[in-house]
């Protein structure tokens, strides 16, 4: 392993058009899509009598850390863990001992990671993950951190997959693929696997003409 970096300082890096106009992530635009999961995730922690900002936050930069050695780990380059207190380091590394023992038992081959790329066509952002060969399948995969995998998870990954196909040119993948990478002893690793997304697709579409329609008027007012 050759070069150090800490995405923590630069994860929120701004997509722009070709023209210069600034546009919105992925994630963003799926934030019009109401999670009602989360909203109950919140709820129990105030019963609990824990604030759910500050524990969202604490989860968000394990979450961070153990993505981070992930995509450095097929990079082959070396993390940079000094932003992180010891008792997130413990925990992303639990995530990461889970990745490794998934990475053991499959062929993974890079063709690009975490490449940021706008589409011209559709007015949004997103960085990918990871698109190449697992298992010699041309895979676009996303790794997640945390209990379980949602149907918000798919729209993303079929928000990367416009932006594939316009700004790859790669029309075809074989499958797409989340990996859930559970943080502690009591969050599983999970694997999911589609061969087609176009329903998913569908549904990022319709999200992100919402947000671009709220937008339009709230300039307008």
């Amino acid at each position: 392993m050759s070069k150090q970096f800490s995405k923590r300082s630069r994860i929120h890096s701004p997509y722009f058009t070709r023209s210069g106009k600034r546009v919105s992530g992925v994630t963003t635009v799926l934030d019009v899509i109401a999670k009602p999961a989360l909203i109950h995730w919140a709820w129990d922690l105030g019963i609990k009598g824990i604030d759910y900002k500050v524990y969202r936050d604490e989860l968000a930069d394990v979450g961070t850390l153990a993505h981070d050695m992930i995509l450095c780990d097929i990079r082959q380059q070396e993390v940079d863990t000094s932003e992180y207190s010891q008792r997130n380091i413990n925990l992303a590394e639990n995530a990461f001992i889970k990745y490794l023992e998934w990475r053991k038992k499959h062929k993974i081959e890079p063709f690009m990671v975490e490449k940021k790329m706008v589409s011209e066509v559709h007015i949004f952002g997103g960085k990918p993950d990871f698109i190449g060969f697992v298992d010699y399948k041309f895979t676009l995969l996303d790794f997640k951190t945390g209990k379980g995998i949602y149907d918000n998870f798919w729209y993303q990954l079929a928000g990367y997959n416009l932006l594939v196909k316009e700004c790859l040119g790669i029309s075809y993948l074989d499958q797409f693929m989340i990996l859930n990478i559970g943080r502690s002893e009591n969050e599983n690793f999970a694997q999911e696997t589609k061969t087609d997304i176009s329903l998913d697709t569908k549904i990022f579409m319709a999200a992100l003409d919402i947000y671009q329609t709220k937008k339009l008027i709230k300039k307008g007012a």
